[in-house]
C-alpha cells in the first residue's frame, strides 16, 4: 500500500485560511487547528487581533460577522450549578485548560466570521493577559462588533481599545464585578442550585400520592 493511500484527505480551503493569516501575521499567528471539510480554529496574539480581522475580511473573504465574545477558562471555585447540594463536595481540578488552538492565559476573546459565497466559517481567538485585559476594537473592521464588544466588556471586564462607547447594556452603571467571570458568585445558584431541586414536584399517581392516600 502506498503512502498516498494512507494519507488523510486535506482541506485546501481551510489550509488557505491559515496560510493567509501566517503570511500576514508571521509569528503573531500562534496556533491553529483544522478539521478537514468541517471547520478551522486559529489563535493570534492580542497585538494582532484587529489586523487578523482585516485579513479575514479582505484576504480570506469573510464578509459576514457572526459574533464576538470571551471565555474565562478558570474552573469555577463554586463548582457546577447542577451539583447536588446535599452530596459531598467533589474534588475539582484547578488547572486552566484552553480549547482548540490552545492558549496561555485565563481569558481569551474569540469571534466567528463567515465567507458567505464559499460557505465556510472561521473561529479566531486571542489570549488576553490578566495584567492588560484589552485588545483593539474590531469596529473598524466589522461594524457589527459594536454591541458584542460592549457586552464582553460588561460581563468579562475586557477592554476594547478604540471602541467609541463601552457603556453597560444590561447592568447599572455603578454595578461592581463582571458576572460571566468564573469567580463571580451567582448567589441565586448558590441559594437554589439549578434546576431548583427544592421545587421538584411528584407526578400525579406517583409513589408520593399513593403514600398519602394510605395514611
Amino acid at each position: 500500500m502506498s503512502d498516498d493511500t494512507l494519507a488523510l484527505p486535506g482541506d485546501a480551503l481551510r489550509e488557505g485560511v491559515v496560510s493567509a493569516l501566517r503570511d500576514a501575521l508571521g509569528a503573531d499567528l500562534l496556533d491553529s487547528l483544522i478539521k478537514p471539510n468541517d471547520d478551522v480554529w486559529v489563535r493570534v496574539s492580542s497585538e494582532a487581533w484587529q489586523q487578523a480581522g482585516r485579513v479575514l475580511r479582505d484576504t480570506v473573504g469573510c464578509d459576514y460577522f457572526c459574533f464576538l465574545s470571551a471565555i474565562d477558562w478558570m474552573p469555577s471555585p463554586y463548582g457546577k450549578s447542577e451539583d447536588d447540594p446535599t452530596a459531598p463536595v467533589p474534588e475539582r481540578s484547578t488547572e486552566i485548560v484552553q480549547g482548540y488552538a490552545g492558549g496561555d492565559t485565563r481569558f481569551q476573546v474569540f469571534a466567528r466570521v463567515t465567507n458567505l459565497s464559499k460557505h465556510f466559517g472561521v473561529t479566531i481567538k486571542a489570549d488576553v493577559a490578566d495584567e492588560a485585559l484589552a485588545v483593539d476594537s474590531w469596529i473598524p473592521v466589522y461594524a457589527g462588533a459594536n454591541w458584542h464588544e460592549r457586552e464582553c466588556h460588561e460581563m468579562f471586564g475586557i477592554g476594547f481599545t478604540g471602541h467609541p462607547d463601552l457603556r453597560n447594556m444590561y447592568l447599572p452603571t455603578d454595578f461592581e464585578g463582571h458576572p460571566l467571570r468564573k469567580d463571580f458568585p451567582l448567589l441565586a445558584r448558590i441559594i437554589k442550585p439549578w434546576p431548583g431541586l427544592a421545587d421538584v414536584e411528584p407526578l400525579p399517581g406517583g409513589d408520593d400520592d399513593e403514600e398519602g392516600a394510605e395514611s
